[in-house]
């Protein structure tokens, strides 16, 4: 039996031959869900002998070769929003559930009873617990961003991805073949990590390949937003093509930006 696809596939991709390991995208993202609808992300005794830090995506760093030979790979990791998450078919209370418009695995935090399966369940280590909440916490690619209709369209992209400054991590819609994320994908042959865990992640890397083409051509020629958009992948507006969808379900904006389980938005596992 085949799994049950959702309208549209929001992704990040990381480019790992332009992130050069400065921890914006944790960094940002931990600024942005500190006073986000989920947040916040608690710190308790930051400076004292067992701090505790709760992030929603992390940065770790491989070495590759043989001293004196060596070098460090930095990977970004958050929610993977794999096509058949683990996480989601052992929660007891539903709390936890794939979204049908949009792809995204999200958790609600009024249904959420702090079980911790999910996180057992993620072989990655993608979701954390709150203490203080009594609730599980992951990466939801910033929603209440992608769906805020106050904000101008190339900001309604993830923390992560408006934080980067080297342009590495690029969201879109996995699912639009013309997107920038597809292409990238192609051109540079995207790959997911932990395939053999076969849960199918999303989310995909692009891998090392020496200098890049710099600059799209015509940078100079354009506005600030529209090379911003560019970089980022926000010229596609996905959001925008979602919500369309969504709209013909009986949803709103205020319904996609929220992590309020509503039926019309469950996708069936």
């Amino acid at each position: 039996m085949s799994t049950p696809k959702p309208l549209h596939k929001l992704v990040i991709i990381t480019d790992l031959n332009k992130c050069f390991g400065c921890n914006a995208c944790q960094l940002n993202c931990k600024s942005w869900h500190t006073s986000s609808i989920f947040g916040p992300l608690t710190d308790l005794d930051p400076w004292g002998a067992e701090p505790f830090s709760l992030y929603l995506m992390r940065v770790i760093r491989i070495e590759q070769g043989k001293y004196p030979n060596v070098r460090t790979i930095p990977i970004p990791i958050s929610c993977f929003h794999c096509e058949d998450p683990p996480c989601v078919k052992v929660c007891p209370t539903g709390a936890i559930y794939k979204r049908r418009v949009d792809g995204v695995v999200v958790i609600d935090y009024n249904v959420c009873q702090g079980f911790r399966y999910c996180i057992n369940a993620c072989p990655y280590g993608n979701i954390d617990y709150d203490p203080i909440e009594g609730v599980s916490k992951k990466c939801v690619l910033c929603v209440d961003r992608l769906y805020d209709e106050s904000l101008p369209e190339y900001e309604r992209v993830p923390a992560c991805v408006r934080g980067c400054p080297a342009g590495a991590r690029v969201f879109g819609d996995l699912s639009d073949p013309n997107s920038e994320v597809s292409r990238i994908v192609s051109e540079y042959g995207g790959f997911v990590l932990g395939e053999q865990y076969g849960t199918k992640p999303e989310e995909e890397y692009l891998p090392i390949r020496g200098p890049s083409k710099g600059p799209f051509s015509n940078e100079a020629e354009l506005p600030l937003e529209e090379r911003f958009a560019e970089r980022t992948g926000a010229i596609d507006n996905a959001p925008v093509n979602v919500l369309k969808d969504a709209q013909k379900l009986g949803l709103t904006a205020e319904d996609l930006r929220t992590y309020k389980r509503n039926e019309k938005n469950v996708l069936p596992l």
